[in-house]
């Protein structure tokens, strides 16, 4: 089968690859329809992870089912399916409690919680940039889909990771209707986390970035946005607050973030947050910051550490939660909000491509070109 492989930094290429199989009783084979490329795969793409070479990439994947193993009872084959992009089993103390993010069975690492498609550290289980996937306990992990499948299929594929990811940084953060929330980063989870915010009442949504065509974006479902190239993010958060900041905070950034110079601070939006958000708020994190970060120029980020406005933060009596989002706490809900018409997530899609152009695509999407907002490729696509 053809797959999207990871060669490197900024090296990827679509190939011949040893095709997708059962394995296990409990798998399910999916031939695959829609497959993101995330802001997560850029980490990799530039070579900012430990992703070894060879690996096939893609954590956002939507498909149907061509097989099932013998020990599979739920999903039939034929089913439309959207797959979260942790794997879970369904049955330890971490999956029974909703913490599907952080299973302790699939990894094989004992000493590691948590696995992932495609995913450096997060288990050896390939990707979905390919036209066939390999689903671990496919009764557990495949979402079936309604018969709006193949119509709403952009957004239904936004399911597998960056919608109930931007709601997560919302519920992590403690929102409640009628209050107030910023979000840092208008990249496709900091969009969702602000479209999230707005679905659950929010009375007013602000979002933090310097890309034009993201904040125009922000602006089509109402989101206020803030320029940080033009001034200071956090006076014009309190600026748009009365002085008091946000009543919830979102980061949806993680470890790379950057000045409007280019100039990487991995501690830039942690503290903007501390200082945007009001006395006793709270914070939800679902950026990524790694253990260990070799290739920066950071001394304490290259030891998975950050310089934390501790002080502030502690003064302010805020709240921070962190964390990857379980994909299937929330995953069947928001399926609901799509198929009722309730939530149309496909509005940051900018581009549809055939997997072929999967190389082209990361590197518009790495470059942030203008327009290049959220691409979702087509295996099947001519």
């Amino acid at each position: 089968m053809k797959g999207l492989v990871y060669e490197g930094p900024r090296q990827v290429a679509v190939k011949e690859v040893p095709d997708a199989k059962i394995e296990r009783p409990t798998d399910v084979l999916v031939r695959v329809t829609s497959t993101n490329i995330c802001g997560s795969d850029l980490h990799m793409y530039e070579g900012r992870t430990d992703l070894e070479a060879g690996r096939v990439l893609g954590h956002e994947n939507l498909g149907q089912v061509a097989e099932v193993g013998s020990g599979v009872e739920r999903i039939k084959v034929g089913d439309r399916v959207c797959l979260p992009f942790n794997i879970g089993c369904g049955f330890c103390r971490n999956c029974e409690d909703g913490l599907t993010a952080f299973c302790l069975t699939v990894h094989p690492d004992p000493n590691m919680a948590g696995a992932a498609f495609g995913f450096a550290g997060m288990g050896p289980f390939d990707g979905g940039q390919a036209e066939y996937l390999r689903v671990p306990f496919g009764d557990f992990n495949c979402l079936r889909l309604p018969e709006d499948a193949q119509e709403k299929e952009d957004d239904y594929v936004m399911v597998a990771d960056i919608f109930p990811t931007g709601w997560h940084a919302t519920r992590l953060a403690g929102l409640r209707p009628g209050e107030s929330c910023v979000v840092y980063g208008a990249g496709p989870v900091g969009l969702m986390a602000a479209y999230s915010a707005m679905i659950q009442g929010a009375k007013k949504v602000m979002i933090v970035d310097r890309h034009p065509d993201r904040l125009r974006l922000a602006e089509q479902v109402g989101v206020i946005p803030v320029d940080d190239s033009k001034g200071d993010p956090v006076q014009q958060i309190l600026d748009q607050t009365n002085g008091k900041g946000a009543d919830r905070g979102c980061e949806c950034v993680g470890y790379q973030a950057h000045d409007p110079q280019g100039i990487e601070h991995s501690n830039m939006t942690m503290n903007n947050l501390v200082g945007s958000v009001r006395f006793t708020g709270g914070i939800g994190v679902v950026g990524i910051f790694l253990p260990a970060d070799a290739g920066s120029q950071d001394e304490l980020q290259r030891n998975g550490q950050i310089a934390f406005d501790m002080g502030n933060f502690w003064f302010k009596g805020q709240k921070v939660g962190t964390g990857q989002a379980n994909v299937k706490h929330y995953n069947r809900y928001l399926r609901d909000l799509i198929h009722e018409g309730r939530a149309k997530p496909s509005w940051i899609v900018s581009h549809d491509l055939p997997l072929q152009r999967a190389e082209e695509a990361y590197d518009q999407f790495d470059k942030r070109e203008d327009g290049w907002t959220k691409v979702v490729l087509k295996p099947a696509m001519a």
